[in-house]
């Protein structure tokens, strides 16, 4: 199996690009994040069977922009589910709304109705979950328990593959944002401290990061996106790449079988 995983972000300005990229690659599983309404639309006319959820809302001045979660696979989907993500703080400080303000000329803004996506694929007669997740861009603590919330939703009697944008940040220059938007000054300054414990939760959930040191978002050096699979699985190939066809993400693809 091939399993593709990409946030193509929802201001992506080459999306027909993006969409001839998705619509001729090689998958069986195909997951996205921050999809645009319209290009949900163009997904929808491909002969793949389709699971969707609101990723997030932004709230802007002229009200909210949804984006959304997508799975494409090309085997059927017999089942789908929702993870909804409680935000940490029901009011954001004034640190998180002074630092959105002066970050929204960059698309920073409070969002609301944040959340995950699950799918049931029958592969071969045999069920296999994906989950789609994209976590919150705030502090560590949220995003742990974001995955952590995701991972109830696990079956532990079928093979599992998690894909998404994890937001983990692993390098001294771009964690100070986790104290921006929220978190602890230790959460900016042990800089290691987000991968070392994620991973951990990767090993007692019993799942395998196959890009484990890849950097997958060229800004902020680090690993963000992921494609978790199941112990019993046999990693083939793994691939971070190169084109990122309008996004700030490159696109990841891990084959298993």
């Amino acid at each position: 199996m091939t399993i593709y995983s990409w946030n193509m972000l929802y201001r992506n300005k080459e999306l027909d690009r993006a969409f001839e990229f998705v619509s001729k690659s090689d998958f069986d599983i195909f997951c996205l994040q921050e999809v645009p309404a319209d290009f949900l639309t163009r997904l929808q006319m491909l002969p793949y069977s389709l699971a969707s959820r609101v990723d997030t809302e932004k709230i802007v001045a002229s009200g909210t922009v949804p984006m959304y979660n997508v799975i494409l696979s090309k085997h059927p989907v017999t089942a789908q589910g929702e993870i909804p993500f409680t935000s940490a703080q029901r009011w954001p400080t004034l640190r998180v709304r002074l630092f959105t303000e002066l970050m929204r000329p960059f698309h920073f803004a409070l969002v609301r109705n944040r959340g995950g996506l699950y799918a049931d694929v029958l592969v071969q007669d045999a069920p296999l979950r994906v989950f789609n997740l994209h976590l919150a861009l705030t502090h560590p603590e949220q995003r742990l328990r974001e995955f952590e919330r995701a991972m109830l939703e696990r079956d532990p009697s079928r093979p599992t593959i998690v894909c998404g944008d994890f937001n983990t940040l692993e390098r001294p220059h771009i964690t100070l944002l986790n104290w921006l938007m929220g978190g602890r000054a230790a959460d900016a300054l042990l800089y290691k401290r987000e991968r070392t414990h994620i991973e951990r939760r990767f090993v007692e959930h019993e799942l395998v990061n196959p890009l484990y040191g890849g950097i997958t978002h060229p800004l902020s050096q680090s690993q963000l996106d992921h494609i978790l699979v199941s112990r019993s699985f046999a990693i083939q190939k793994t691939d971070i790449l190169p084109d990122r066809m309008g996004s700030d993400h490159h696109p990841i693809r891990v084959e298993i079988s």
